[in-house]
């Protein structure tokens, strides 16, 4: 049965879930969780966690609270929570935290730098699109 609108089923505004064999390129930016099955490139903002799964593929900047890693990960990440490589995971890249709240599993692996920032813009991904738009500005000039 289809919930009629108005209707709120709790949690599903709060995932968005890229499904195994799903292939996403571009900028995502989702308020609240996102779990990658597929692959995804690009960047990606996220309001919550993120979860690759196990035969996830991402290539990207990411921008998050929690994540957890269980598939395969390059490039950067800014993590203001805790950040999980399972046993299965791989995350090539660079890790930037609020605190040190990384745990890597028997058998996950982490290739690249971890730092830990307390500057407060770092994690602010407003930041971003104010300063992606003084750039496009002063490109148009």
């Amino acid at each position: 049965m289809l919930p009629r609108r108005g209707d709120e089923i709790k949690g599903i505004k709060n995932i968005t879930i890229i499904a195994e064999g799903v292939q996403i390129d571009g900028k995502i930016n989702c308020p609240g969780s996102l779990r990658i099955d597929g692959s995804a490139k690009g960047d990606i903002v996220i309001g919550k966690d993120i979860t690759i799964g196990k035969e996830g593929n991402v290539e990207a900047n990411i921008r998050t609270v929690n994540a957890i890693i269980a598939g395969s990960f390059k490039g950067d990440m800014v993590a203001t929570g805790e950040v999980e490589i399972t046993q299965t995971g791989k995350f090539i890249g660079n890790l930037t935290q609020k605190d040190a709240l990384l745990t890597v599993s028997k058998g996950g692996l982490f290739k690249g730098e971890s730092s830990i920032s307390s500057d407060s813009k770092v994690f602010n991904p407003k930041e971003d699109k104010e300063e992606d738009l003084v750039n496009n500005e002063s490109k148009k000039g």
